[in-house]
């Protein structure tokens, strides 16, 4: 009889499910699970990924100066205040355990992304979801969300999987009624794609309170996704309790090589900013034009509905997708069942998917 037993609460955790990478047959396969960027990767990037492998023998910067300083260089920030983390995840699961654990709670948006749930639940904290008004973050539900035991806020901005945002204005209401033992976590993830004027990514907070960082990740926009490369910028003091708490060599070395030269990249950042420009409100009035609800996205992808009354409708319409080699990401897990969310594809794909998603319709 197996007498090892985790700690409260492990299993309760239902493991993070990625969207699939793989579809049957054996044609074109058209990805659009993960809010990758369709246009690759940087050459620069490539270039410098490969130029790393004579020292793969080599254990990588613990401190990850020159990517810190890449970073620093590139949004004029300080690099001390930054740390770099094996995707973005890693830093989500650094700040969880750093500042909550067990009789604490970690408040977040109802529809947001589950790792906020996954890192609560790892460090024995409870997690407290907040209602959303119309698939959006709310700032006053938030506030009200909040207890003596709140430690941790975690907030994406722009939203996964909604495409929603809060404007500047809101977020910084948010912060500054938030009380200040409570940690503000804003995960920029999807902030590259942002061309609204009433938006913020929140590293004025950082300067302006103690207690708030904001995490990104070079995942999405910069194409990175295979390397798993994130990195926030806090206060000092809270720099250097994750830096006290953060494994060893967290970073490789390639992916480091990698996201410097990406960095300098800035005509790959600009041809996928136009290249969302266009195709998501394209996409979106396309699948309109085909009877579907479009929820307004500010991301790299769209979230559809297909009719709260039409039970299992999007099920059906993924697996009529998957069998002829699109690929969308169901949201079961996240208590959108009725929905599918789709990446921003090339036009080929785009328009692969809107075709199928029509002749379901007509179906």
């Amino acid at each position: 009889m197996n007498k090892l037993v985790p700690q409260p609460g492990i299993m309760d955790i239902a493991p993070y499910v990625p969207g699939l990478s793989k579809a049957p047959g054996s044609g074109p396969i058209a990805k659009l699970s993960s809010n990758e960027t369709p246009l690759g990767t940087s050459d620069l990037a490539i270039e410098a990924y490969r130029a790393s492998a004579p020292d793969l023998h080599r254990y990588p910067d613990g401190s990850a100066e020159k990517m810190r300083l890449a970073i620093g260089q590139r949004f004029n920030l300080d690099p001390n205040r930054i740390v770099c983390g094996n995707g973005s995840d890693d830093l989500i699961y650094l700040l969880a355990g750093a500042f909550s654990g067990r009789g604490h709670e970690v408040l977040y948006p109802r529809y947001s992304f589950a790792m906020y749930e996954i890192a609560a639940q790892s460090v024995g904290a409870t997690p407290m979801a907040v209602a959303d008004e119309e698939l959006g973050s709310n700032v006053d539900n938030l506030l009200e969300g909040v207890t003596a035991q709140t430690k941790v806020c975690f907030l994406a901005n722009p939203n996964n999987p909604t495409g929603t945002y809060l404007p500047a204005v809101e977020l910084a209401r948010l912060r500054r009624e938030l009380p200040e033992n409570v940690l503000l976590v804003i995960d920029a993830a999807y902030s590259e794609y942002m061309q609204q004027p009433d938006y913020s990514d929140g590293m004025d907070l950082v300067d302006s309170y103690s207690n708030t960082v904001v995490t990104h990740t070079f995942s999405k926009i910069y194409g990175l996704a295979a390397l798993r490369l994130g990195w926030l910028y806090g206060p000092p003091q809270v720099v250097d309790i994750l830096n006290r708490v953060r494994c060893p060599f967290n970073v490789s070395e390639a992916a480091q090589a990698a996201g410097v030269a990406a960095l300098q990249d800035t005509a790959f950042v600009e041809a996928a900013i136009k290249h969302n420009e266009v195709w998501r409100p394209w996409l979106e009035r396309a699948l309109a034009d085909v009877g579907l609800t479009i929820h307004p996205s500010a991301a790299n992808f769209v979230l559809v509905s297909f009719g709260e009354g039409a039970v299992g409708k999007a099920k059906k319409a993924y697996e009529h997708l998957l069998e002829n080699g699109v690929i969308g990401r169901c949201l079961d897990g996240y208590g959108l069942s009725e929905h599918l969310r789709f990446s921003i594809g090339l036009e080929g794909e785009n328009q692969k998917l809107v075709n199928l998603l029509g002749e379901f319709q007509n179906s």
